[in-house]
């Protein structure tokens, strides 16, 4: 099944028109609240920029296994480096998915450790900082429309975010060619607070239905990125917003996709939103930070 996502240019979201930002942020709100995935346009991002990070993701995976090796997630810390084939797990039932990975993080190299950058790749790392810096900006102007939508200051999510756990993902999926095992991402929910997605063209990606029992193709958009509220937001919201389940199947043909994830500051406390709980309700979810939650999860996925 084929379901068109909600389509929004949120180029708005820069306007010095207060109604133009809350038109947009409207808009965002309703699919944050619906299927909890949207896709955006006018986001900022140059297409250069774009097209640059997948050069450097298709460089950085064609290269020998020895090599990736050597910056492999096991051997670093803070989410950082190369994670093989099969060692992530999304969907423990499903076993080990077949995708390979790349993380980098924010990072200011005093509170957290650099990035292992690889070698002997050159332009490398500008070309993927470069795409960091400005979907993590794009993603800045998302939280703005949240804040917007939920009544909140415009800038109630700022100071959350700009020492953030944001990490940024090159995927490389190879062709299935038939084979049924394995999925190429296993069904899950995101972490943290909100995902911006580029893709290849190449589709897989699916989104559960609101039934359960049915899961959305989401088909090719080019130039736009496919974004979905993580589980952080869900509970910052007490589940005014929705994290989706989604997964990826294993392609016909090869697959590149590169993820963004712009999850909190570590020391941000995800509790409830009061004007979200409703009068006289007890929250959900207990308080707890985003450090502590998103370990949790990273933990299960890698164990």
């Amino acid at each position: 099944m084929t379901t068109p996502l909600p389509l929004i240019d949120i180029a708005d979201l820069a306007s010095p028109d207060p109604a133009a930002r809350r038109r947009v942020a409207a808009e965002v709100g309703a699919a944050c609240r619906g299927i909890g995935f949207f896709a955006v346009t006018g986001h900022g991002v140059p297409q250069a920029v774009v097209d640059g990070a997948f050069a450097a993701s298709r460089r950085f995976f064609a290269q020998p296994a020895a090599d990736k090796a050597a910056l492999a997630y096991a051997s670093l810390s803070h989410n950082r480096g190369y994670v093989g084939m099969g060692v992530e797990a999304l969907d423990e039932t499903q076993g080990g998915d077949r995708k390979e990975a790349f993380n980098l993080i924010w990072t200011d190299e005093a509170t957290r450790p650099p990035n292992a950058w690889p070698s002997g790749l050159p332009g490398w790392r500008e070309a993927v900082q470069a795409y960091f810096d400005a979907v993590y900006a794009a993603a800045c102007r998302l939280h703005a429309a949240f804040a917007l939508d939920l009544g909140l200051p415009e800038d109630f999510f700022a100071d959350k975010i700009d020492r953030p756990l944001a990490t940024l993902r090159l995927l490389h999926y190879p062709a299935g060619g038939g084979a049924p095992e394995g999925v190429g991402a296993g069904a899950h929910t995101d972490y943290g607070n909100v995902t911006l997605l580029a893709t290849d063209g190449v589709s897989g990606l699916q989104v559960q239905g609101r039934s359960r029992d049915e899961w959305i193709d989401v088909p090719p958009l080019p130039g736009a990125f496919v974004c979905n509220i993580g589980d952080c937001l869900m509970r910052w919201t007490h589940d005014v917003y929705l994290s989706t389940p989604h997964r990826v199947l294993r392609p016909a043909s090869e697959r590149y996709s590169i993820a963004f994830f712009l999850d909190p500051n570590p020391d941000a406390m995800v509790s409830a939103i009061p004007s979200c709980v409703p009068a006289g309700a007890e929250p959900r979810y207990a308080p707890i930070t985003a450090q502590a939650y998103l370990q949790s999860r990273f933990d299960a996925t890698y164990r």
